[in-house]
C-alpha cells in the first residue's frame, strides 16, 4: 500500500502534453480529472490515517479510482489519435 498522492501526471508520465489539451479542451475530461482529485485525495487521507473509514468504504473508493482513472485513459488514447 502507498501512502502517496496518485496525480494524474503520475499515472500518465508520457501523457502531459495530451493531459493538458484535454484539461484545456475538454469539458468531460475535467470533470473526470476533478472526481479522480477528490476520491484520490479522499484515498490518501484515510491510508495515511488523517481520516477513519471502513475497509469496505476504502475498497469502494479505490474501485471508484480505477473506473475514473479508465474512463481518463480512453480519452486520452482518443485524443492521442485525433
Amino acid at each position: 500500500m502507498s501512502h502517496v498522492p496518485h496525480d494524474l501526471h503520475e499515472q500518465f508520465p508520457e501523457a502531459g502534453e495530451v493531459l493538458h489539451r484535454l484539461k484545456v479542451e475538454n469539458l468531460h475530461y475535467r470533470n473526470l480529472a476533478g472526481a479522480y482529485a477528490k476520491v484520490n485525495e479522499e484515498v490518501h487521507r484515510i491510508e495515511t490515517g488523517l481520516d477513519a473509514a471502513s475497509d469496505e468504504r476504502l475498497e469502494a473508493l479505490k474501485k471508484q479510482r480505477l473506473s475514473l482513472l479508465d474512463e481518463i485513459s480512453v480519452l486520452i488514447g482518443e485524443a492521442q489519435t485525433a
